[in-house]
């Protein structure tokens, strides 16, 4: 009997769980479309003209709208793209001047093993 009332214990407390991850996970999509609505509102009562001074409709608010977010995209990811080839630019530098310097260095030893080689080669 006491087996059994622990499984219905942690049966139950599970449930509760899931229970109230699933309510957090439906307040939070409540939060986010109460947002994605205002945004909505917003996009509808402002007054966006076109060229010829006529209100645009719903439908060109929201081409217009989605086409000012895709260059703020574009604008971000730029960003992003010139700060990480800066980082690996950097990367590239300081590996091109560890090569340089092991090069001067072999040079020098090249040039010291001739010195010697001359040196033997007058005895």
């Amino acid at each position: 009997m006491k087996t059994k009332s622990i499984i219905e214990l942690l049966t139950l407390s599970s449930s509760l769980y899931i229970l109230a991850r699933d309510t957090e996970l439906l307040e939070r999509i409540k939060e986010l479309s109460e947002k994605g609505k205002d945004e909505v509102n917003k996009i509808i009562s402002d007054s966006k003209l076109d060229e010829n001074g006529n209100e645009l409709e719903f439908v060109d608010k929201i081409v217009l709208k989605t086409h000012e977010l895709r260059e703020e995209l574009n604008e971000k990811i730029e960003e992003l793209v010139i700060k990480f080839y800066k980082k690996i630019n950097i990367a590239h530098v300081e590996e091109v001047k560890a090569l340089n310097e092991k090069l001067e260095k072999a040079d020098m030893a090249i040039a010291l093993l001739e010195a010697r080689l001359n040196k033997l080669e007058k005895i």
